[in-house]
């Protein structure tokens, strides 16, 4: 950390898988964080007066330029968090349908819809809308600091609220990128604004009187977020952490469910709150499935060079984390058929698939957040539901199977699930994405995202007179009489 003569304290942006600094990064103050705040509060009052049609023009105008520099974007992504540039570019296209989706579906979900008025009061017009709340504090992860951030920032943004950005402490450039880029979309006015820094930061954007912060993270920050809003009634959003689980039924594709099960569980050198940490298969198939999953995780590499498949571990201190889990599941019987506690290095940490793990191991119930599965055998998936569900989070699950795919996916305490394919819930736009337990509560994506930065309006129009007024001190007996007499017709019958 440094200081430069105008007393504003830095910080800088490191490259995981090399220490290069790649950028450099005040570290906002309470007084910044509330000026912030005092801009978005006009900015909002002018973007929501553009209506739901001028806030989607200037949102797709935002998506061109997005998708047009989105190598640009990806390479800020791969600097910064050392993932190769290719899993970049998935984020930025995901990113970009995310934002095309809110643009284009935001009034039919959020504009003036008619609802019935009843028998009692049939005289009335009745009508519920959604009105933006203000202003959104958005504190963002550094896993995936492009997709995750922006299911919440575009649909806060499409609802009609102005939006303050804080990133991970790991990728302020990530951050910095999206502002700039809709600064030049919507130049007008502040309505997407920055502020970087630590943890301070990110409470005193909770506190300083935004309408609700959505935020995503580990449960532990989550609390914190929740206290500190809590000061003020600060409504929150928290998208917390997965110990995700994998069911493998008996006639599954087993080639298939192996290679959704190292995607799901290496792909970002594991590092991702809705992969796979666990999975859970059927006696019958299980060897079978072992020796494929083995065989494709010896083929995944992490580095830094053009051939790695995955990237080094994002925040240092994760790698103690991985490395107590490795170890602890085999000093308690587990076995490391791939990797094992060698594995993990000063950056990178290799795959490593582990069986025979007790069930009360730290590898199976916390978070490891590393390339790591630890796979079990059930005798069926009632057994493997049972095990699944004994979990404290319930973010993403999987699912592969043919004849009982759906009723499994159902049966899964979890916010999302997948079947026969993996984390394809993300990708869905219209999907609502979030988790119960640990993993947090509140949604983003979809329509249930776009009503997360709301509030319901409901609207009662009287049309005409009604023969009988309950609202009034003039209300005679006959009138209670006849009222009495209507809803003994309506709801009175015996069944």
């Amino acid at each position: 950390m440094t200081t430069v003569e105008h007393k504003v304290e830095t910080f800088d942006s490191l490259n995981p898988a090399t220490d290069e600094v790649v950028g450099t990064y005040p570290v906002h103050t309470e007084k910044d964080v509330a000026d912030a705040v005092a801009r978005a509060r006009n900015a909002s009052a002018w973007w929501q007066s553009l209506g739901f049609a001028g806030r989607a023009e200037r949102l797709q105008r935002w998506k061109g330029i997005v998708t047009r520099r989105g190598a640009q974007l990806a390479e800020v992504i791969h600097q910064e968090t050392g993932k190769p540039h290719s899993d970049a570019m998935i984020e930025v296209v995901l990113a970009v349908d995310h934002t095309d989706w809110v643009a284009k579906n935001a009034r039919k979900v959020l504009g003036p819809k008619r609802r019935p008025a009843g028998l009692l009061m049939a005289n009335q017009a009745a009508s519920v809308e959604y009105q933006p709340l203000g202003v959104i504090g958005v504190i963002g992860p550094w896993n995936y600091p492009l997709f995750t951030p922006m299911g919440s920032i575009v649909y806060a943004l499409a609802a009609g609220n102005a939006v303050i950005f804080k990133p991970s402490e790991y990728t302020p450039g990530v951050g910095k990128w999206l502002v700039d880029s809709f600064a030049e979309a919507v130049p007008e006015h502040p309505v997407f604004q920055l502020v970087t820094g630590f943890g301070a930061t990110g409470a005193a954007l909770c506190r300083a009187g935004v309408d609700k912060i959505g935020f995503t993270g580990s449960a532990a920050t989550g609390r914190k977020i929740m206290a500190a809003c809590a000061e003020t009634l600060t409504p929150v959003l928290i998208e917390a952490g997965g110990k995700d689980a994998l069911l493998v039924d008996e006639d599954a594709d087993i080639e298939a469910a192996a290679d959704a099960a190292v995607w799901g569980g290496m792909s970002n050198a594991g590092q991702t709150c809705v992969g796979v940490e666990r999975v859970y298969v059927h006696e019958k198939v299980y060897d079978s499935f072992v020796a494929a999953t083995v065989e494709k995780a010896k083929s995944v590499r992490a580095g830094y060079d053009a051939d790695a498949k995955i990237g080094p571990i994002t925040m240092p201190a994760q790698l103690d984390i991985i490395r107590k889990h490795i170890a602890d599941a085999i000093a308690r019987g587990g076995k490391a058929l791939v990797g094992g506690v060698d594995a993990v290095g000063d950056r990178f940490v290799q795959p490593t698939v582990l069986v025979d793990v007790p069930e009360d191991s730290v590898a199976v119930r916390d978070e490891t957040f590393g390339p790591t599965l630890t796979i079990a055998k059930v005798k069926d998936m009632d057994e493997a539901l049972v095990k699944a569900n004994d979990s404290r989070y319930g973010l993403g699950s999987t699912v592969f199977a043919k004849r009982r795919g759906m009723e499994l996916a159902r049966r899964l305490r979890s916010g999302m699930t997948a079947v026969n394919s993996i984390i394809s819930f993300a990708g869905i736009p219209s999907l609502p994405f979030g988790g119960v337990g640990d993993s947090g509560f509140g949604r983003i994506h979809g329509a249930d995202g776009l009503k997360e930065f709301t509030r319901a309006k409901a609207i009662a129009r009287q049309r005409f007179r009604p023969p009988i007024n309950l609202t009034t001190f003039a209300r005679t007996e006959k009138a209670d009489a006849a009222v009495a007499k209507l809803i003994t017709l309506l709801h009175g019958k015996r069944k």
